[in-house]
């Protein structure tokens, strides 16, 4: 068996190490499964918006659409959160970091804007849009990814209060109450639960007091049951939730779920096939944005949910892995905020596909990437571009260079 030497001769009486930097060269510069799933995520659900909404111009509110209408604003939106995104990675995490409490404050300013009379858009019954004349600005989808940068840098700042109520947990607390605040007034609950996981989570993994946060935890929930308790809107459909084929329900509050869990009823296994979905036909509503799980179930059956749902586990995985090798190098903001994305993109995909499925009450809220949308789109593809320039930067850290 021949043995290889771990250097090359260069000539007579001289030897020469092999270029480590040319070994280096070959690590990826970034994770390329996690992008390439994501832009699976992204054009599988293009196809199922354009599937759940060919018929749409077929009813009287969307008559003067065409039948591509949707598709072509989708790809639009795909396209230009493509180019975003780019620059997004071009940003380095230090920047970010700096930026942080400032583009919480901006998004704040939004929020309250929103609810001005004449400036908000309402859609639904919900004023939750600012007009751009081309596309409708959604403040609190951006505040999903800003309170991620936002709270890392808060508990990098604050990491030797952390054990402490008044100058550690509660000034974070009070933040994002006021935030939850502008949200109920819109209303968008489902937002609000998104950025109290987030803001929580991160402060959990941060480090902060588990009695306050036990405490402060318990006090959330009880909060969200007394919203629910005390709006006779939100109490009946969780009732209607509870039980929702009953006559009443399945007529009324809880029309959407019923046809949901018929949708997935007929996909069975393989599925009916793509564009054979029946639900889709004026039945099941928002079938292309909170609803688009129910059409993937009903056309692609069992078999296509289980792999959209592997591949936001793949999402959810690595940057939780991203997260702590980032930690483990000293790069404490960079880790929590790709924790917190994680965190963001599970808990958004759990309770989609939760309501979706029947496990939790009829909520607002869009599948991540594949939902028809522009500022969700939007935000999510900004929001793991930042993912993968920390794992950027984490791999060029290990290679011993610098940022």
């Amino acid at each position: 068996m021949a043995f290889q030497l771990p250097f090359k001769f260069a000539g007579a009486g001289s030897v020469t190490p092999i270029d480590i930097r040319a070994r280096q060269s070959r690590m990826m510069e970034y994770d390329q499964p996690l992008l390439w799933v994501v832009i699976l995520l992204l054009l599988l659900g293009m196809v199922m918006v354009y599937s759940a909404s060919i018929a749409l111009p077929d009813s009287p509110k969307f008559a003067a659409y065409k039948n591509t209408y949707f598709l072509t604003r989708q790809a639009t939106f795909i396209a230009i959160s493509g180019v975003v995104a780019l620059v997004a990675f071009r940003i380095p995490i230090a920047t970010w970091q700096r930026w942080a409490p400032y583009v919480f404050i901006g998004t704040l300013f939004l929020l309250v804007l929103v609810l001005i009379p004449g400036v908000g858009v309402v859609v639904n019954g919900g004023r939750r849009w600012l007009s751009l004349k081309v596309y409708n600005l959604q403040p609190s989808e951006l505040m999903k990814l800003f309170i991620v940068l936002y709270a890392a840098d808060y508990t990098v700042r604050k990491q030797e209060y952390m054990h402490k109520l008044t100058k550690g947990f509660m000034p974070m607390a009070l933040a994002v109450g006021f935030v939850g605040m502008l949200l109920l007034l819109e209303p968008d609950l489902g937002a609000f639960g998104v950025i109290v996981c987030i803001a929580m989570g991160i402060l959990f993994l941060g480090g902060v007091n588990a009695i306050w946060f036990g405490g402060i935890a318990g006090m959330l929930v009880t909060i969200f049951v007394a919203i629910i308790a005390l709006s006779k809107f939100r109490r009946d459909r969780f009732f209607a939730y509870l039980n929702p084929w009953e006559e009443e329900n399945a007529l009324n509050k809880a029309y959407q779920l019923t046809h949901s869990l018929i949708a997935f009823g007929r996909g069975e296994i393989f599925g009916v096939g793509l564009g054979g979905s029946v639900e889709k036909l004026h039945y099941l509503p928002e079938a292309h944005t909170d609803f688009l799980l129910a059409v993937i179930g009903e056309e692609l059956g069992l078999v296509g949910v289980l792999v959209v749902i592997g591949m936001f586990y793949w999402i959810v995985k690595r940057a939780f892995d991203i997260g702590r090798q980032a930690i483990a190098i000293d790069q404490t903001f960079a880790g929590l905020v790709a924790k917190g994305i994680g965190i963001w993109i599970g808990v958004q995909t759990f309770i989609n596909m939760g309501v979706n499925l029947g496990l939790l009450p009829t909520k607002g809220l869009t599948l991540p990437l594949m939902s028809y949308g522009g500022t969700g789109v939007l935000v999510n593809c900004i929001g793991l571009a930042i993912l993968l320039r920390i794992d950027y930067e984490n791999r060029v850290l290990m290679r011993g260079g610098r940022l």
